[in-house]
């Protein structure tokens, strides 16, 4: 039976309408970022009279009293803490998530209740507390203290998101590649982690878009413009004293690109059923 013209045509222009209310936002980011001026413009029509590539320059071309390019440093920052924060909450939620999905031991559910407790707080409410334990550890100002931080918001999600994918396996794979001589471990390695690909890389993507993004803690614990990550920079320019849109706007394209860079790099594996006809009957 095939659909009514008048049906789809409808569907297509809500579709178009609903896309149009969604990108507008955005489009007056944009606008914003190519406007010459600093000022918030007004006006319903997203798109610049004028086009300008001045706030990028300033925002890009930021460099240190020493002379040196400290956007670069800045945006290095970022990406450092993210993909240790991504690497760090994988590696250890993979092997935690694969043994509460497949061994009952004492502690199991008290644990698992423990790590859904601890996304209950947000990072506000323990910035004090983590900040004097960074002090003491002397990791204030430091990268590394940084990621050690947010990997404590990232491994309970990630073990939350692995377990419930370790789940969905079947233990049949597992078994006959045991039957074939293969240990634990290597089963392990190269069974369930191929098959868990679209969950790591869900998660992974989910953990390196929390720590790209995350302002509060990374302000508390870093006072040094040269260990700044990209969100401290944009709120540099929004002050008490007044606002640089175009500046800010040009920002945060910038920041948005490697997030969305990494999305399309990864949008196959979110699609993926890779444990699809893993067992034939």
């Amino acid at each position: 039976m095939r659909p009514n013209p008048v049906v789809v045509a409808l569907a297509h222009v809500g579709l178009v309408i609903v896309s149009l209310v969604t990108l507008y936002p955005v489009l007056w980011v944009v606008k914003m970022a190519f406007s010459p001026g600093q000022g918030f413009s007004v006006g319903l029509w997203p798109i610049p009279s004028s086009v300008t590539l001045e706030h990028f320059a300033a925002v890009l071309g930021t460099t240190a009293s020493d002379g040196t390019w400290l956007f670069g440093r800045q945006l290095l920052n970022s990406l450092v803490v993210s993909g240790a924060t991504s690497l760090l909450g994988l590696v250890l939620a993979t092997t935690a998530a694969y043994a509460l999905s497949r061994w009952d031991f004492p502690g199991k559910e008290p644990g698992l209740g423990a790590f859904l407790v601890t996304q209950m707080f947000p990072g506000v409410v323990m910035s004090v507390p983590l900040y004097l334990l960074l002090d003491l550890l002397g990791m204030l100002d430091q990268l590394a203290g940084l990621v050690l931080v947010y990997a404590t918001t990232a491994v309970p999600f990630s073990v939350f998101t692995l377990k419930g994918y370790f789940d969905t396996i079947p233990r049949d794979l597992e078994e006959a590649a045991m039957l074939d001589g293969a240990g634990r471990v290597r089963t392990f390695v190269t069974i369930i982690l191929p098959l868990a690909r679209p969950a790591l890389a869900v998660t992974g993507l989910f953990s390196f878009m929390t720590a790209w993004n995350e302002f509060v803690l990374a302000a508390t614990l870093l006072g040094d413009p040269r260990s700044f990550t990209l969100p401290i920079v944009l709120q540099r320019y929004v002050d008490d004293y007044g606002a640089a849109w175009g500046s800010f706007a040009a920002g945060a394209i910038v920041v948005s690109i490697p997030v969305v860079a990494l999305f399309f790099a990864l949008q196959r594996h979110f699609i993926e059923g890779l444990t699809a006809g893993g067992v034939k009957g």
